[in-house]
C-alpha cells in the first residue's frame, strides 16, 4: 500500500464529510418541503350563508361517557349547499352542465394563480373584476398556465364573519342591499373564451357582485363547465403563482353546490 501524505488524508476526510452531509440533506434537496395553506372557513353558527338560504345547524345527539364507560360523540347537521366555503357546480346556473359529482377531479386539483384586485376594491364594494385585471397579472407574471385554477383576492376576507360588512346587509332574506365585489361579464368571458381555466374562486359570497340581478358570471362560467369557489379565506397568504390547489367538495350526487375543503400547496 502506498504512503498517503497528511494533505491527502485531510482531503479524503473533507470528501467524506461532504458525502455524509449530502446523504443527510439529499431528501430535502431533491423533493423540497411543501407547505399547505387552508383556504376554507370552518362550518359553525357564525358561517355566512346567502340571505335566502338555510344556515348551518349542528344538532348534538350525544356527547359523553356511555354506560359501558367509553367516550362517544355524534351530531347531525343541516345546511344549504350554498354557504360558507363552498363549490358552485356548473349546473347551478347552466342547464345540463356538470353537477357536483360529475366534475372531473382534474378540474379541482391543479396549478393555481392569484389575481389581487384589493387595491381597486378597497372602498368600492361594488367593484367588478375586469379583463384588464387579468392582463395586468399576465404582464407581471407571464401567461396563465393552461388549465389554471384562478383565485381572485378582493380583500373581502378581512370582514368575515361580520355579515353586515361582508355582505352589505345582515337581514335575513335581504338580497336587494348586498354590496361586495364580483367578476364582470367581460372578465368571465375572457376566462372561458381567451384562456383555458379549470376553475375560478374568490373571497366573496358570490362569483357575481352583490348588486347583480341576472348573475352573468355564474351563467358564463357554468355554461363552459367551469366550477366556482366562493367564500375563500387566507388568499392574502398566497403568492401570485407557484402553488397547487386541491379543492374537494362534499360528493353530493346531483348537487348544484357543496361545502368545500380547499387548500393550497406551496413549494
Amino acid at each position: 500500500m502506498k504512503h498517503i501524505g497528511r494533505n491527502s488524508k485531510q482531503a479524503i476526510g473533507l470528501i467524506g464529510w461532504f458525502i455524509i452531509i449530502g446523504i443527510l440533506w439529499w431528501p430535502q434537496i431533491s423533493t423540497g418541503e411543501s407547505r399547505f395553506i387552508d383556504l376554507s372557513y370552518p362550518f359553525d353558527k357564525s358561517t355566512i350563508y346567502w340571505p335566502t338560504n338555510k344556515a348551518f345547524h349542528l344538532d348534538q345527539k350525544f356527547r359523553g361517557k356511555t354506560p359501558k364507560g367509553y367516550w362517544y360523540e355524534s351530531n347531525d347537521f343541516s345546511a344549504s349547499e350554498h354557504g360558507g366555503t363552498h363549490l358552485d357546480a356548473p349546473s347551478h346556473f347552466a342547464e345540463g352542465k356538470w353537477t357536483v359529482d360529475e366534475i372531473p377531479l382534474e378540474r379541482l386539483i391543479g396549478h393555481g394563480i392569484k389575481v389581487d384586485v384589493g387595491s381597486h376594491a378597497q372602498g368600492n364594494p361594488d367593484y367588478l373584476v375586469t379583463k384588464q385585471d387579468f392582463l395586468d397579472w399576465e404582464r407581471r407574471n407571464g401567461p396563465f398556465p393552461k388549465g389554471a385554477i384562478v383565485l381572485i383576492q378582493t380583500g373581502w376576507g378581512a370582514f368575515w364573519p361580520d355579515k353586515k360588512r361582508y355582505l352589505g346587509s345582515d337581514k335575513k332574506g335581504d338580497t336587494q342591499n348586498l354590496h361586495f365585489p364580483g367578476i364582470s361579464e367581460e372578465a368571465a368571458q375572457f376566462l372561458v373564451q381567451e384562456r383555458t381555466v379549470s376553475a375560478v374562486g374568490l373571497d366573496t359570497a358570490s362569483l357575481d357582485f352583490g348588486q347583480s340581478r341576472d348573475y352573468p358570471a355564474h351563467q358564463i362560467l357554468g355554461s363552459a363547465n367551469v366550477p366556482g369557489f366562493e367564500n375563500l379565506r387566507n388568499l392574502d397568504k398566497l403568492p401570485a403563482k407557484g402553488f397547487r390547489v386541491i379543492a374537494l367538495p362534499m360528493h353530493i350526487g346531483g348537487g348544484s353546490g357543496a361545502p368545500l375543503r380547499i387548500v393550497a400547496e406551496l413549494e
